[in-house]
């Protein structure tokens, strides 16, 4: 059995898009078509994260977003149902912290499998750490609309402090876009989560191939070309 613990993590080292699923800002397009353009742009790093759906349809986008990652050699992450990840064995999990503790996610889905945790604070970072988290969030970095219950804007300030203080791999989140993303760089981030710039765009692949450029150009980081 693959690593998945490992696979995440050091893929969220390595730095570069973390993309998520978002089918209400996909332009009437299904994950599924929005997930394989991601990976034929040579994103590796894919979150499911789908708040509304009925559990039989999130299994089924699932399995087959598994099946996709696993032959394009990307992470699958499954975002607060942990019974999904398990069910279509998920190389990590990502919760909340209004979800269960990190430590009750570890027992369930044991050592393999990475548990990632959204921080909104030094506090919450310190506590990942001390929880025994595999990464965090670290956000909303600005504003943003795409989660319903989004907390208040973190600042670039937080991006300092995780990227100084705290060991773990992350992942800036929250209200990035292309104009912004220098300065997101800037402060430490390596691993960025830009939701709507991505599955908002009327050509994924294109949008992504942009972002890459100014990863590219804005940080010292191994970046994924993208595929032919």
């Amino acid at each position: 059995m693959t690593d998945g613990r490992e696979l995440v993590t050091g893929l969220m080292r390595e730095g570069g898009l973390y993309c998520l699923t978002a089918e209400p800002f996909s332009l009437g397009r299904g994950n599924v078509e929005v997930v394989r353009a991601m990976l034929d742009a040579g994103v590796r790093l894919i979150q499911y994260r789908e708040k509304h759906k009925k559990a039989g349809e999130m299994y089924r986008e699932c399995k087959e977003l598994r099946a996709m990652t696993r032959a394009a050699g990307a992470a699958f992450i499954v975002n607060d149902f942990i019974d999904l990840a398990l069910l279509v064995q998920a190389d990590g999990v990502h919760v909340g912290q209004q979800d269960l503790p990190v430590q009750a996610v570890r027992r369930l889905v044991g050592p393999r499998v990475a548990v990632g945790l959204s921080t909104h604070g030094p506090e919450q970072a310190r506590a990942a750490v001390a929880a025994g988290a595999d990464s965090i969030g670290a956000g909303p970095v600005y504003a943003t609309k795409t989660k319903e219950d989004a907390s208040a804007p973190v600042g670039l300030g937080y991006l300092d402090f995780v990227a100084r203080e705290i060991g773990l791999p992350f992942a800036a989140i929250g209200g990035i876009k292309a104009h912004n993303l220098p300065e997101v760089l800037a402060h430490g981030a390596r691993t960025v989560c830009l939701v709507t710039e991505i599955v908002g765009a009327p050509d994924v692949g294109a949008r992504i191939g942009e972002l890459t450029a100014i990863l590219r150009a804005a940080a010292p980081i191994d970046v994924p070309a993208r595929m032919p």
